[in-house]
């Protein structure tokens, strides 16, 4: 039976949900829109976990309401108990220097140098190996159930039968009923919006049976590319202790190396705690209740205050999801007859739930966000377009602003890299970490297309706030990441123009950096951004800068050939390898990812997406890809077109039922494919910069009815 919260609270809870929808004034019924898509799960399906979270913390559970069996999921949407503070490295034994990752190349007529992976010799590689895998991001411990059958064996998933399981995104509770030889057992789980902790409430006949207790386990880190959280060997390799206890709680230390964090637990009855074995605890309640509710905080240092119970942190989560829901945009298809809306919606909603949790912080976020390692838990700078820019379309800017922010931090790394490889400004790191360290890659050194995306973010900032401040705030930033683009373009005096490259490699990971140079996308990018740098002194009463200038006069025209743009102008083939008709399509973002200008003829451009459509090898493709597609669409008047590529029948654009957009076996959740899902489906109703129609993405043809508000317009 489920213990209700006290009145006072539901009161108090009730007073900030009405006062919000009072001041919205909302048009939609955002809690009737929300709860049509509250996630429900039956069976103990590896794909089909489900996550809490606040952003800066995310806590992921089977079935059971908790991580009681991480290894099952191993190979699905992993358990997952992550924060963006939560790094560790190996020791370094060898003493490896960054310096050792460099690789010199001749281009341009010069030498310069990039971090790459070396294949001999060995220490180069080793080297480069090393700052790849360090720092990487740590699975922080699992907290599950320790269940035990009538006969006193453990029990096993097959022994959990009569699985009825949802995740309310409204409230930010997953509510979890099973029944273990016919006994229920239920078990609400939320997680705090301010702490990064989780609180669970257990009901059942079990705890007074004595087989059922709470189960703290602390793996140690794979060190691999990926790393799922259930790595229980190298037991010696690390510590965990228990370091105090009080009569309803304890703090236990882990400390890995130089690493080391706190895990402070409360709980709400009697109970106690004890050690089963290195790193492997046992919460275990008193048997004169049939109720246990209990809070687990995580911190990287030890806290004075106490860990917030389980009815405030069920509360917390309850106010703090429903002025999420109220205060930001809005779609609702309902009323739609095309048999897609409803799917439609579906992704919508809960990619906006997925990614508030997962990426809502204060730094960019990895491409599997707080939920497993991918890549060893970096994130990528490229990517951090498609995970934060929905975030001001929406009107939640201030969520994109947190991360914003972090490039300050970074600036001084990514100064770095530009005054080795003799530039101008910063230039910005594609895989990095916290500190902004760059990690050493043969594909992501080379890769150019993060640079401008400082300057968009800027601009999506000042868009919303149109104030002083926010210039002022970002403007050295901008500029010095212009001054990097201008010195980048290289000047070709025998044809009086500057180029991009040679060494790069465009958003189209097909090309050799060697041989590559004026790719569309990134010419049409460039053109973009340093005209907005420009801009942005003209704001602050600046002169325009004069090499900006005159990079903008002699930029490269993109490049065409038989009246279709090109990948890159050093690959005519680009339609006719079919090596260059795989990954993402970048050349559709010179029209659709950036607006419309003097660079890109329409009629052209129409003609490149009608060849792409029909030519290109989807099934090679990513989970932006598709809404990169879809707003190209938009842009060239083909609503259609939009609709059928947010929802092509391609693997990569597969959307599971927690709303993950599922990659392949490796990549089981995608989150750049969310956020490009909502950046496209905000430009598709909302338009952008110049736009007059409205909904110009949504079909004309009467099987849409589609209801918005408070979504902001795109550049």
């Amino acid at each position: 039976m489920r213990i209700p919260i006290p009145e006072w609270r539901i009161s108090l809870a009730l007073f900030f949900t009405f006062s919000i929808s009072f001041l919205n004034a909302q048009v939609i019924n955002r809690k009737g829109l929300v709860q049509r898509h509250i996630v429900k799960v039956t069976t103990f399906d590896p794909l089909s976990s489900l996550s809490v979270g606040n952003g800066k913390f995310a806590f992921t559970v089977d079935a059971t309401g908790l991580q009681t069996f991480p290894e099952r999921y191993e190979k699905g949407v992993a358990l997952g108990t992550q924060s963006e503070w939560g790094w560790h490295s190996f020791i370094d034994v060898a003493g490896y220097q960054h310096v050792e990752t460099l690789k010199q190349y001749n281009l341009n007529g010069r030498t310069t140098s990039y971090s790459v992976q070396w294949n001999e010799p060995e220490r180069n590689k080793n080297a480069a190996n090393w700052f790849r895998q360090n720092p990487h991001r740590l699975q922080l411990g699992n907290i599950g159930l320790e269940l035990t059958k009538k006969d006193g064996s453990p029990a096993g998933i097959d022994d959990i039968q009569n699985i009825r399981q949802q995740l309310d995104p409204w409230t930010g509770e997953i509510k979890s009923y099973f029944t273990l030889e016919n006994v229920p057992v239920d078990v609400s789980t939320y997680c705090h919006q301010d702490e990064d902790q989780i609180a669970s409430n257990i009901r059942s006949n079990l705890i007074r049976e004595g087989r059922l207790k709470v189960r703290l386990r602390f793996p140690y880190p794979t060190g691999e590319w990926a790393d799922m959280g259930t790595n229980y060997t190298n037991a010696d390799k690390h510590t965990t202790s228990v370091e105090t206890t009080i009569s309803n709680g304890a703090t236990i230390l882990h400390l890995l190396d130089t690493t080391r964090y706190y895990i402070d637990i409360n709980w709400k009855n009697n109970g106690s705690i004890t050690q089963k074995q290195k790193h492997d605890f046992v919460i275990s309640p008193a048997q004169d209740q049939t109720m246990f509710a209990f809070s687990c905080r995580f911190s990287p240092n030890k806290k004075l205050q106490p860990v917030v119970d389980f009815y405030l942190t069920e509360l917390n989560s309850i106010i703090e999801w429903q002025q999420f829901w109220n205060r930001g945009a809005a779609i609702d298809f309902s009323g739609s007859t095309d048999p897609r809306a409803n799917e439609l919606e579906r992704r919508v909603v809960l990619s906006q739930y997925l990614t508030k949790i997962q990426c809502a912080g204060s730094y960019p976020p990895q491409e599997t966000g707080l939920t497993y390692n991918s890549w060893f838990g970096k994130p990528h700078l490229e990517m951090h377009w498609w995970h934060g820019v929905h975030f001001a379309l929406w009107d939640r800017a201030h969520l994109l602003e947190k991360s914003v922010d972090w490039y300050a931090i970074a600036e001084k790394n990514a100064k770095k890299i530009a005054s080795r490889q003799g530039y101008q400004g910063i230039r910005w790191q594609k895989m990095t970490d916290n500190a902004g360290e760059e990690s050493p890659s043969s594909v992501g050194s080379f890769l150019i297309w993060q640079q401008p995306h400082f300057i968009y973010f800027a601009e999506l900032l000042h868009r919303q706030k149109k104030d002083l401040r926010t210039l002022n705030k970002y403007k050295n930033l901008v500029f010095a990441t212009a001054d990097f683009m201008a010195s980048y373009a290289f000047y070709e005096k025998e044809k009086d123009r500057f180029i991009l490259g040679k060494g790069l490699i465009p958003a189209q990971e097909r090309f050799k950096p060697e041989e590559t140079f004026n790719p569309t996308y990134e010419l049409a990018y460039w053109h973009w951004a340093l005209s907005m740098a420009q801009e942005w002194r003209e704001r602050l009463k600046m002169p325009r800068q004069k090499k900006w200038d005159s990079v903008l006069k002699k930029l490269s025209p993109l490049p065409v050939q038989n009246n279709f743009y090109l990948a890159a102008e050093s690959a005519p083939d680009s339609y006719t390898n079919p090596d260059y008709r795989t990954d993402h399509p970048s050349v559709l973002g010179a029209l659709g990812i950036l607006p419309a200008s003097k660079m890109v003829d329409q009629k052209i451009m129409s003609k490149t997406f009608n060849l792409v459509w029909t030519n290109w090898s989807w099934n090679d493709t990513w989970g932006w890809d598709f809404p990169m597609t879809a707003m190209t669409a938009t842009r060239l008047g083909l609503p259609e077109k939009a609709i059928d590529a947010l929802l092509m029948n391609i693997k990569t654009n597969t959307y599971l039922p927690n709303g993950h957009n599922y990659q392949d076996d490796r990549l089981r959740l995608y989150l750049p494919g969310n956020g490009g899902l909502l950046t496209a489906v905000a430009m598709m109703c909302a338009g952008y910069d110049g736009s007059k129609e409205i909904n110009p993405g949504i079909p004309k043809n009467g099987k849409w009815k589609v209801k918005w508000e408070g979504l902001k317009k795109m550049p």
